[in-house]
């Protein structure tokens, strides 16, 4: 069996740097990587409905948006399957005997649900779907036989959930899906960027993203206005790199020829924080060289999204190929699945053979 990869996001607006670090960097890697059979890119609108149900036309007018994001990033789709979940209809059937795997008690204890129910707060008040979505992703990641999951340590309690439904329903009803294995970014700064104003993840509900497509006037004033050190008052005094999301940003990005192209007078990045720690550098000068980073790393991927825009049904095109393609797969998958169950009657030439020969042997 081959090494595939299934991946995605929820088109619940423009991918931000967070996401870049965090995933795209990596799948685009990946993709070229030639260590992967098959690389299935999903945009999981139907998993966004979950707690948008009440404003699809947000999931509506950015699934789009998430596409030419995607392909700005180096997406290649010759290499690499995109994908629209709602257009599969098949992982709603395996959804659906998959639940009968799963206990509400054993749902409940999910680490990432009950945080992301506390985030939402949600309460009491959970929509059946959201908090049933670990089976709806364990259903995507089965319906490719994905061997590999790219994500970050946050969704480590997901992937155990889709590998404990596939031990039970190999143990079940024979060895048809497959055990997937995560695997995390490389750099640990990439683990979990921070937003802008210092809280614990980037979010485009905070209003703290720095967004790939943002042109470079946008990109400058957000770096400007990071958090810092809030004791670093005069350039004079002491500061913290840790906590610090100016220097949270320099692990991600920074390399050591940026240090020759935009600040000599440092040799690399520990030298700049040792001058942070002691005193006499200021914020504006960091954040300087910070901002002439991001806008080397994003000018590309601006100046490639702003081509695509310029075919948009070129973009539908490509998402409707990458969705058919996938859901010849899946249903191939789902064609395994039931007759494992033994659900699969009209195929079952035995069972009519079997039917026909009792019944008729009564009826003599």
């Amino acid at each position: 069996m081959g090494k595939v990869i299934l991946t995605g996001d929820r088109p619940t607006g423009r991918l931000h740097l967070g996401h870049y670090v965090g995933s795209l960097k990596q799948r685009v890697e990946l993709q070229n990587s030639g260590n992967f059979d098959k690389v299935y890119i999903m945009i999981a609108d139907a998993q966004a409905l979950t707690d948008n149900a009440d404003n699809p036309e947000k999931i509506r007018q950015h699934i789009v948006e998430v596409a030419l994001d995607y392909l700005a990033c180096g997406i290649d789709p010759a290499k690499s399957v995109i994908l629209i979940q709602s257009q599969i209809p098949e992982l709603c059937e395996l959804s659906f005997y998959y639940m009968n795997l799963v206990t509400v008690s054993r749902l409940q204890r999910n680490p990432t649900v009950k945080t992301e129910i506390k985030m939402r707060g949600f309460e009491t008040n959970i929509p059946v779907g959201f908090f049933t979505y670990p089976i709806s992703q364990a259903a995507d990641i089965t319906a490719f036989k994905a061997t590999t999951v790219p994500a970050g340590e946050d969704q480590e309690p997901m992937l155990e959930q889709t590998r404990e439904i596939v031990r039970r329903f190999n143990n079940t009803y024979g060895e048809v899906l497959v055990e997937p294995e995560i695997l995390l970014p490389g750099n640990a700064a990439c683990l979990r960027l921070p937003g802008t104003d210092g809280k614990a993840k980037m979010s485009k509900s905070l209003g703290n993203c720095i967004y790939l497509s943002d042109d470079a006037k946008e990109v400058s004033k957000r770096v400007m206005g990071m958090y810092t050190d809030p004791d670093h008052l005069r350039v004079s005094d002491p500061g913290k790199v840790e906590g610090n999301a100016v220097f949270t940003y320099l692990d991600a990005f920074c390399r050591p020829e940026h240090f020759a192209a935009y600040l000599p007078d440092y040799a690399n990045l520990d030298e700049l924080k040792a001058h942070y720690q002691r005193g006499g550098l200021g914020d504006v000068k960091v954040k300087r060289f910070l901002d002439a980073i991001l806008q080397e790393v994003l000018e590309p991927i601006r100046a490639r999204r702003k081509e695509y825009e310029q075919d948009i049904p070129g973009v539908y095109r490509m998402l409707k190929q990458g969705s058919e393609a996938a859901r010849e797969v899946a249903a191939r998958t789902l064609d395994e699945v039931r007759h494992a169950m033994r659900i699969d009657y009209f195929a079952d030439e035995k069972l009519i053979a079997e039917h026909t020969l009792n019944y008729g042997h009564t009826q003599r």
